[in-house]
Parts: C-alpha cells; sequence; structure tokens
C-alpha cells in the first residue's frame, strides 16, 4: 500500500493512516488482541457490522457541510471499495457498509484528499458535532453559529484530553431558539443569545437518550463565544476524570451528573481552569463572512409544465433564507439512503448553479443552499429528474430510523422495514397530513435510540415479544415527546408493547383517534388532555400475542422467520484490561507526550503524561486483583495499595504527583517537568512489575 501514503498532504493524517495499518497488519497476526484492536478502530470511524466479516464506515461531517468535491470524493469511496450506497445518519455523518478491513487504510487516504475525516466517528471519542442545518441562513438566527461548530470541531479533533473516555460525548449547535439541534438530549448544547451587542450561548449540559433519557440542566444562559471552548474542555477534562469505565451502561456524562450532583460536578470544572492553556479562546469566523458566491455556469431559464405539482414543491420543500432573494431546498430522503449516482449528479447541480454547498440533516435528509429565487424552476426540474422533488419534507411522513436489523450489531427488530411501511401508510391514508411538521415519528432498532424513538411525539422501539412457543419481531410504542425550544424538551412515555406486524395499526389508531378526539389541539397538548392510560388502553388489542398468524413471526423487509439475534455492541468500544497491555499504552501515551513538547503544544504533552500516569497506575492495580471505575478512583487507590503500604516509595503521594495538571498552568517549563517525572513514574513501575513477575 506504499502508493497511497505520499498523496496525503497532511503528515498528521498521513501518520494515522499508515498507523491504522500497522495495527490492522498486527491484529491479523496475532500481536493485538481483538479489544484492544475494536477500540482503535472505533475511533478511526471502523465499525463492526452484524454481517461477518465486514465493516461499517462513518465518515465524520461536523454539522453535515458538504461541498461538491467532497460529496463527489465519498460517492468515489463508495463505489469503490463498498455498494455504491449511502447513508445519512441523525448526527449528520455519512455511513457506508460492507467494507473490507485491509482496505479501511486506502479507503482513509482517498477520503483525506479532500479532507474529510473517519477520526473520532465511532467510539469512547467527541462524536460528530451537529448543528442546525438552516444555521447561516436561517430567519430567526441571531448569528451563524457555523463557524463555531466548525471551531469546536477543529480544537477537539486528535485532542488529547477526548480520545479514550469512559463512553462517547455529544455536542451540538443550534441556530435559534427554535433549538433544532436538539440542546437538551446532548452532553453540551450551545443556543445563540446576544446579550448588550455581544454574542454568546446559552448552554446546557448533561442530556442524553438510550434506555434512560436524561434531560439536560442549565450551565448557563450566556457564555460569550470565546468562552465556549475552554468550557467545554473543563466539562470533558472532568468526565474523563470522573466517569465511569467499568459498567458501560452506566459511563455517560449524564449519570456522572446524578450521582456527585450538578454543583460538585460544576466546581471540579472551576478548579479545573488552571489545567486549561487559556482564559479565552478566539474562533475564526473569516471563512463564514456571509458572501454567497455566484454560480459557476448560467442558470438555464426553464418552463414548469405541470404548475401545480411545482407549487406543491415549493410550499412542501423549500424555505426562504435570511438573506433576500435566496432559498434552501430541502430534499427528503427516504430513510436516510441514497446512491452514487444521484449523489455525484446533485454534486455537480452545486457546484455549477448554485453555491457549491449542502448539507445533512438530523432528520436524515439534504438541504441545498443560497438557491435564487429565480432559479427555483431550473432546480425543480433537475432534481425531478433525480426523484428528489418528494413532498413532506420535515413533515410526519418524514420518518427517521436506525439501520436496526439491516447492519447493526445491536439491532432486535427492523426499523427500516417498519419505517418505510408507515410512510405508505401516511401517504395513501392520511393526505390531510402532509405537511404538518408538529408530529414526528421516530424508530430504533433498540434502546439505543439512535433513530431518537423516545423523544419524538409517536416513537417505535425494536423489540422481541414472546407468544409461548416462538419469538416474534415486535415494538415498544412511545408517545408525548417533542422538542419545546430553546434546551428544553419532553422525552415519550413507554405505553405499550405489540408484534411489529401491528405497527400500521397502532399509526391509525392513534390518527384517527386525534382526528376524533383532538378538538383542534397540537398532538402534545392532545396526548397531556388524555394521558398516557386512555392511550394504552385503546391499543391494547393489539398488544394480544394469543392470535398471532405466521405473517406476525416475519419482520418487516424479511422473508424468513425472525429469530433475535443480538450481537456485541460497539456503540462504546470496551478496552480489555490486560496489565501488559495497560503498560504498553502508558508507555504509548508517554511517547506521545514528547512529540506534542516537541511540537510547543504544552498542554497537550501534559495531558498526554497524566493519561501515562493513570494508565500505569491503573496496570499494577489490576496485577494486584484491584479494580476501580474511573480515573479518580485510580489515583485514590494506588496512593492506598502502594504508595501508603510502602511497595512503591515516591516523593510524594501519587495524588499530589498527578493532580498537578489542575494546580499548576501549562507551561514549557512544567510541560517538561511533568514529562520528567511521567518517565520516571514509569520506571520505577516496570521495575515493580518485573520483580512481581519474577517473585510470582
Amino acid at each position: 500500500m506504499e502508493s497511497f501514503r505520499t498523496e496525503i498532504e497532511n503528515p498528521i493524517v498521513q501518520k494515522e493512516i499508515i498507523d491504522l495499518e500497522k495495527k490492522i497488519y498486527s491484529f491479523r497476526n496475532g500481536q493485538i488482541d481483538d479489544e484492544r484492536f475494536r477500540s482503535l478502530r472505533l475511533a478511526r470511524g471502523i465499525y463492526g457490522q452484524r454481517q461477518e466479516g465486514v465493516q461499517m464506515i462513518r465518515i465524520k461531517l461536523p454539522y453535515g457541510k458538504v461541498n461538491s468535491e467532497q460529496l463527489k470524493r465519498i460517492t468515489e469511496v463508495s463505489d469503490k471499495y463498498s455498494t455504491g450506497r449511502l447513508h445519512i445518519t441523525t448526527r449528520q455523518d455519512i455511513q457506508i457498509h460492507y467494507v473490507s478491513l485491509d482496505r479501511t487504510p486506502e479507503l482513509w487516504s482517498e477520503l483525506a484528499k479532500d479532507d474529510i475525516t473517519l477520526r473520532e466517528a465511532c467510539g469512547n471519542t467527541v462524536r460528530n458535532i451537529t448543528g442546525s442545518e438552516l444555521a447561516g441562513v436561517d430567519v430567526n438566527e441571531p448569528f451563524d453559529v457555523s463557524p463555531y461548530a466548525h471551531g469546536m470541531f477543529q480544537y477537539l479533533l486528535r485532542n488529547p484530553i477526548c480520545q479514550e473516555m469512559g463512553r462517547k460525548f455529544k455536542i451540538s449547535f443550534s441556530s435559534s431558539d427554535e433549538d433544532t439541534a436538539l440542546s437538551y438530549l446532548h452532553d453540551l448544547g450551545f443556543i445563540p443569545k446576544i446579550k448588550d451587542g455581544q454574542k454568546g450561548f446559552k448552554v446546557v449540559f448533561g442530556g442524553g437518550l438510550g434506555s434512560q433519557p436524561a434531560h439536560a440542566e442549565l450551565l448557563s444562559e450566556f457564555i460569550p463565544v470565546n468562552q465556549i471552548v475552554p468550557t467545554a474542555e473543563g466539562i470533558i477534562r472532568i468526565f474523563d476524570r470522573y466517569g465511569e469505565r467499568a459498567k458501560r451502561m452506566k459511563a455517560r456524562m449524564k449519570f456522572l451528573i446524578k450521582e456527585i450532583g450538578k454543583d460538585v460536578f460544576l466546581d471540579l470544572v472551576e478548579k479545573e481552569k488552571k489545567a486549561i492553556a487559556f482564559e479565552t479562546y478566539e474562533i475564526d469566523t473569516n471563512a463564514f463572512d456571509g458572501a454567497i458566491p455566484e454560480p459557476l455556469l448560467e442558470v438555464p431559464q426553464v418552463t414548469i409544465d405541470d404548475t401545480e405539482a411545482y407549487e406543491a414543491w415549493k410550499q412542501s420543500n423549500v424555505v426562504a433564507q435570511k438573506q433576500a432573494g435566496y432559498f434552501a431546498i430541502g430534499i427528503k430522503v427516504l430513510l436516510g439512503d441514497f446512491y452514487t449516482d444521484k449523489a455525484r449528479l446533485l454534486a455537480d447541480l452545486i457546484k455549477n448553479y448554485g453555491a457549491n454547498e449542502l448539507r445533512f440533516s438530523l432528520r436524515q435528509n439534504i438541504v441545498l443552499r443560497h438557491i435564487k429565487e429565480e432559479n427555483l424552476p431550473f432546480f425543480y426540474q433537475e432534481l425531478a429528474k433525480l426523484d428528489m422533488v418528494a413532498l413532506g419534507y420535515n413533515t410526519i411522513g418524514d420518518i427517521t430510523a436506525c439501520p436496526g436489523t439491516d447492519t447493526c450489531n445491536l439491532g432486535i427488530a427492523s426499523s427500516t422495514g417498519i419505517a418505510d411501511e408507515l410512510e405508505k401508510v401516511i401517504k395513501a391514508e392520511y393526505p390531510k397530513y402532509s405537511n404538518n411538521q408538529e408530529i414526528e415519528i421516530k424508530i430504533s432498532g433498540c434502546m439505543n435510540a439512535c433513530g431518537q424513538h423516545n423523544m419524538s411525539a409517536i416513537g417505535f422501539q425494536g423489540m422481541s415479544i414472546n407468544s409461548g412457543k416462538l419469538v416474534a419481531p415486535a415494538l415498544q410504542v412511545l408517545l408525548g415527546g417533542g422538542r419545546l425550544g430553546n434546551g428544553e424538551g419532553r422525552f415519550a412515555d413507554k405505553v405499550i408493547k405489540i408484534p411489529s406486524r401491528r405497527g400500521p395499526d397502532a399509526l391509525r389508531y392513534i390518527l384517527n383517534d386525534f382526528d376524533a378526539n383532538g378538538n383542534g389541539s397540537t398532538f402534545l397538548d392532545y396526548y397531556d388532555a388524555k394521558g398516557e392510560k386512555y392511550f394504552y388502553e385503546f391499543l391494547k388489542p393489539l398488544s394480544d400475542v394469543t392470535n398471532l398468524t405466521e405473517a406476525d413471526f416475519v419482520d418487516w423487509g424479511n422473508a424468513d422467520n425472525y429469530v433475535k439475534a443480538v450481537g456485541v455492541g460497539e456503540c462504546a468500544g470496551v478496552v480489555i484490561d490486560l496489565v501488559a497491555t495497560l503498560l504498553l499504552e502508558a508507555k504509548d501515551k508517554l511517547t506521545f507526550a514528547q512529540e506534542s513538547f516537541n511540537e510547543g503544544k504544552w498542554s497537550d504533552a501534559i495531558y498526554h503524561t497524566y493519561a501515562g500516569f493513570v494508565n500505569g497506575a491503573k496496570a499494577l492495580l489490576l496485577s494486584e486483583n484491584e479494580k476501580t471505575n474511573n480515573h479518580a478512583g485510580i489515583v485514590d487507590l494506588f496512593d492506598t495499595v502502594f504508595v501508603e503500604s510502602k511497595k512503591i516509595e515516591l516523593a510524594t503521594t501519587f495524588r499530589e504527583l498527578v493532580y498537578q495538571i489542575n494546580a499548576v498552568s501549562p507551561s514549557e517549563a512544567f510541560a517538561k517537568q511533568y514529562i520528567q517525572e511521567g518517565i520516571n513514574f514509569f520506571d520505577i513501575i516496570e521495575k515493580y512489575r518485573a520483580k512481581d513477575l519474577a517473585d510470582a
């Protein structure tokens, strides 16, 4: 694979790709444990599929922004290494499936030619930073949040503070108080505000979905734009140090805040400030100056034959921008899946006749931006050729669904199959709802909520149900969730579990009753007025498993009888706790620290050294059959087991040695001292370990 290495301009990316290639070779030859290798590949966007021997590749696209060149590059990669299908996720990534592990370094190198990364798209990292797809053109926005989302992405990418956390960490930037980026269900959510003429953000933190959804808490009503990066760094550092690592299901930040309390958490963040290299961090906004480029080619004038269809499309899928005379076009993408042949033509369309930009949305759609009003007929004509003018963008019929049992290890029941069926029901039987944007339907194949089912007005979660003899695919019906705006939202109630094949009837029952008894109110007001028990009672007949037919045992989109088969989830990437592996990782951290020091990155060098201390201490504790569930626990227990017992002699306590990180401001002198202390500590524990093995 030597040929691809010299074509990558960024030496950091080149080094990462070569390292991945070496690690794959070591894994294939049995030199790296499967669990350790899993952690490494997940942090590089490589996720094991349900189908054995192939990988899903997640391409990280901050706030969903893509230009023509990047979209074409993605299509080329998909055609060459995958099946030509692109999948838009609810975090504005693109996923491609059925990729050979051995070809992933080459695939990454191809993407890197157009500045596209896989780095930290999966694993225990800061995931893709999401943003409102209309940011920059939203008529209600105080200012464009895009440069701040981009600046945060750039700052955290490859940052040592967030490479091997106990669990993933999610950040969003909404464009306005409408909060379309769903701040309330994120670890960190930002909503733009202007106070006394100064730009800033309302910030909420500690939200999340999963099996136990938690509403984010208020961090501050206003943080100036130049303080959002140090604020985020402080929070991530504390999560990294105190977050749960042993129990995966309790490892998200929401559980840490619940365990120690918001005030204690924020006090720890405050004490961490000295460890951060700066009090303020200015984000460069020059690349987002608001100038709209003229199309490369003159846009042809066209005549629309079916003016009624065109006007319906404009009403349903076209949004006026804050820039006078310009419009955004929403493209409804069924289940987030589209194909490279159409993607290439779409890339040509935006480059030649648009502003060379599109954004993928959190609802798995596409938004074209900066289209002049007089050019809308031409775009309608061209999009119609691509079958991309389906009505119902961001409406009830625009259903969100995760891949479910199609490709995901954790999928219990089909998400995409039932979503497709429900869209057909709405289109055929409920035309009056064609432009209803209040009722959202979201579907997940398991409790992890990648399809965001538990924050929607009508949600479905894949499950299984036992009929006594056979297991049938099932759906948990959830009702009453929704986004309220300005950092507020509500989670849906779990109402009832039904066989999957009765999902369409459940939707019919709900919409029919809403028609009959909603009395002109919103769906959420109607739900609150009736109450959860009311819905349970009228849906109860659908839950009866004594009258199942043969069809009920076949999941949507399948031909064979249902078999519940759940693999090992990789959403968090668990690292195996082997003493030798941890010692090797500790040594690697010290090497990274020295490299960062040589590059003048004092703060990075210090944090790498900190990680070396912790990994080394954890290795020795494990050798004594001592276990802890977070970094802070490791530090305290090492003192108890080794220092206080005089098994290991240090000049100070281990706690005092390690926690210099938040007692001394980053500087060249301290970084140099701290690295040397890390090296000395590693020598001590290596000698202890060698003696321990010799005496065993």
